[in-house]
């Protein structure tokens, strides 16, 4: 990892490589994405089947491509207790933080002679991406279906890739927890391109969530409009600010938990404490040399990890402020003092003792979060996202008498004649 200071006449660019890393699509991606929505938009299942094939290695058929309310049974039978009872600890935890989040419909009746509200609607249908194969990602699943179950969408259609027909019995489980209504057995830029389109299998949807390789971010990104997305997810990243007290094992340990995800997710420490720095960058050696995904972290911390060592705890702050990270450990003495000072941050960890890991599983909050500055105006996915809102305006005879000219008036101004005389029409003697 590299060893910065603000004074550094390095530390611009070196901090530009850090927050510009997989902004870009590689080259071609673009084009690959476009033809495999155009296909699946014109040919449906055909299409669908057909890229299953090429990049899964599964022969799908219509009768075959969705995942049987049976199989979802025996997955949750399947798996062993320990792991059947922290799924449903964590279902249990996430579903009752984002019940606090739920807004409801209102009504106001604050002038006699008008009635103003609001409509808080839920989505018809929604779609989320699980990532499949041999990994193992039950948390995503819980993490997007059960805010969309408490919103009270009417239904919750989940796609996972099974390359060669394997699955985690993990991530089905996960499902049937959640509440999933259906698992279709398909992945990638096709996937994405069935939910937004739909296909004779495949229902249309009116929203699509969850995390993805670059192909699926991508497609995501071109679909959008015609539906509506979570975010443009990037690669992970954690920020660590600390005044120098606590366990330096702790933090590195925490850095390692966001390099190990892959090779362009970003760990990067701000400390007042050079020493501390110092025993950070030697722990870090020596857990990684039991690390089982050691590579992988070594190449994120060597391309894209920083130790950077402020001044104060203001100059750490502003930094982060810049970074707006998607993870913000608050590794100081007083977190809560430090807290009215952070603006931008996709979910922030207070103490010692609150792991970033903590809130990826089961903490409650969402772990689906803003990457790459977006926390400076995205939020973490909640039940929000899975809802829309209609006004309300019911006005009566005396109500448009009372602003109605005022009405005329701005209509006039914007030369919209007919605006105006919709509403003079009614209020001329």
């Amino acid at each position: 990892m590299e060893f910065l200071r603000f004074d550094d006449a390095s530390f611009e660019a070196a901090l530009e490589r850090i927050v510009a890393r997989g902004e870009e699509p590689p080259a071609g991606v673009e084009d690959v994405v476009g033809e495999i929505i155009a296909r699946v938009r014109q040919e449906g299942d055909r299409a669908l089947f057909d890229y299953t094939v090429r990049f899964d290695g599964l022969d799908l058929s219509a009768a075959t491509v969705e995942v049987s309310a049976e199989e979802l049974e025996e997955a949750l039978a399947e798996i062993d207790d320990d792991s059947r009872a922290a799924l449903q600890l964590a279902a249990d935890r996430i579903e009752a933080f984002h019940r606090k989040q739920k807004q409801e419909s209102w009504l106001s009746t604050d002038e006699p002679d008008m009635l103003l509200g609001q409509l808080v609607r839920p989505l018809d249908r929604v779609g989320i991406y699980v990532p499949g194969g041999k990994a193992s990602y039950p948390s995503s699943v819980l993490m997007n279906a059960l805010p969309a179950k408490v919103a009270g969408v009417g239904e919750i259609v989940m796609v996972v890739p099974m390359p060669k027909g394997e699955i985690n019995p993990h991530v089905l489980a996960a499902a049937r927890l959640a509440g999933v209504d259906r698992v279709f057995k398909i992945g990638g830029a096709q996937a994405v391109a069935a939910l937004a389109f739909g296909t004779e299998s495949v229902p249309r949807v009116d929203k699509i969530t969850g995390p993805g390789n670059i192909y699926v971010a991508t497609a995501k990104k071109q679909v959008f409009g015609q539906v509506d997305i979570d975010m443009i997810a990037g690669p992970s990243e954690i920020l660590v600010i600390n005044d120098g007290s606590g366990d330096p094992r702790h933090v590195a340990a925490d850095l390692l938990s966001q390099a190990e995800h892959d090779e362009l997710a970003a760990s990067i420490l701000v400390t007042t404490d050079g020493a501390f720095a110092a025993a950070v960058k030697e722990a870090l050696a020596e857990q990684l040399t039991v690390l089982p995904r050691r590579e992988i972290a070594e190449r994120s911390l060597a391309n894209y990890g920083a130790i950077v060592v402020a001044a104060d705890l203001d100059e750490a702050i502003t930094f982060s402020n810049r970074i707006a990270p998607e993870h913000l450990e608050l590794a100081v003495a007083d977190p809560f003092a430090v807290l009215p000072s952070i603006r931008h941050a996709g979910a922030i960890f207070m103490g010692h003792h609150t792991p970033e890991a903590a809130g990826d599983y089961l903490a409650g909050p969402n772990h689906t979060l803003p990457t790459g500055g977006t926390a400076r105006f995205f939020s973490p996915l909640g039940v929000d996202d899975f809802v829309k809102k209609s006004s309300l305006i019911s006005l009566s005879r005396e109500g448009l008498q009372r602003i109605g000219p005022a009405v005329v008036t701005l209509a006039e101004l914007e030369g919209l004649a007919a605006h105006g005389r919709s509403v003079s029409i009614r209020i001329d003697k």
